[in-house]
């Protein structure tokens, strides 16, 4: 069984890269190792402010983060990060080759009920003679140089790619590292499940209802076939479901709120999910473009997403 450094030494040949790789993924055996503890370590509830987003943090939102931070800022390869739980950038070395976008802990609002989350990663390559700036991470989705996320569930599992297609670890706890337990995943075409807020439905434009209908009509409407809804409510569990038995994910702009017309962030979710899913075969979009040739506005950006199996996906856009 190869393990994680084992399979980086043969499939990546910048170091540093690697390098980015380890230092992300070991960060994230030790978020995995806090999350186990839950409250014998006082680590669950609420921090009692705000991020960047608006959002309530919890306080494992603050540790994943802090952690990440400074993992990252102290490695030579980093050039500057960017967290969903920031307000800014945060340059490092400014002679590091890389820049790493995260969540650092997607879904937490499953935390306290002992369900899945995850930390999402997005891997961008720029140089410079100047520390970084936010307009280097402005780049869209196709400049991305690795994306992954880890899960942590039942076991705790890496997904990850450096565009050469998808690869799935799990830890050993025993070891402390991940091992390679599938390789080349692919999703496949066709589906007959979907994920979607269902809540949200009076929200959503004529379209989209119209289209979550048919779905919820089955074999009695106009698709011919049943359908199964499974919903998450994290981004990483969902897309985790997906790559493993296929699937439709969907976070449709809605006019719930004006301000927010897309719930998820383009730079720490959409983007590295959007690669995962087209190195799999799948495909990534918004209601009008694929989301890997989005053109970055700031790194908070919210945008709508439609993903997973690459007919449905056409299916869905057809609407």
């Amino acid at each position: 069984m190869q393990s994680l450094s084992q399979f980086l030494a043969s499939d990546v040949s910048s170091a540093s890269l690697q390098e980015v790789l380890l230092v992300t993924t070991q960060t994230c055996i030790e978020i995995s190792s806090a999350l186990k503890k839950g409250s014998l370590a006082g680590i669950l509830g609420m921090a009692g402010n705000e991020n960047v987003q608006g959002e309530e943090q919890k306080k494992l939102d603050v540790i994943s983060n802090n952690m990440l931070k400074g993992a990252l800022l102290a490695s030579p390869a980093i050039r500057a990060i960017a967290s969903e739980e920031e307000d800014d950038i945060v340059p490092a070395n400014t002679d590091g080759e890389y820049l790493i976008a995260f969540d650092p802990l997607d879904g937490s609002s499953n935390i306290d009920i002992n369900s899945m989350v995850g930390t999402i990663f997005s891997i961008y390559r720029q140089v410079g003679s100047e520390p970084a700036t936010e307009a280097d991470f402005l780049q869209p989705g196709k400049n991305q140089v690795a994306a992954g996320y880890v899960l942590y569930g039942p076991s705790t599992m890496l997904v990850f790619t450096t565009g050469h297609g998808v690869n799935m670890f799990t830890l050993d706890v025993e070891q402390g590292e991940f091992i390679l337990t599938r390789e080349n995943v692919k999703v496949d075409p066709e589906t007959q499940e979907f994920a979607i807020n269902m809540s949200n439905q009076r929200f959503w434009s004529d379209a989209m209802q119209n289209y979550v209908n048919d779905l919820v009509a089955g074999k009695d409407g106009s698709r011919g076939k049943n359908f199964n809804m499974r919903w998450v409510a994290a981004m990483v569990g969902d897309v985790h479901r997906i790559l493993c038995r296929g699937g439709i994910f969907i976070y449709p702009w809605d006019k719930k709120d004006p301000n927010k017309p897309g719930k998820l962030r383009l730079m720490y979710e959409a983007n590295p999910m959007g690669m995962l899913l087209e190195q799999a075969g799948g495909k990534a979009f918004t209601h009008t473009e694929r989301i890997l040739d989005i053109q970055p506005e700031g790194i908070h950006q919210r945008v709508a997403v439609v993903l997973g199996a690459a007919n449905e996906v056409d299916k869905c856009l057809s609407y």
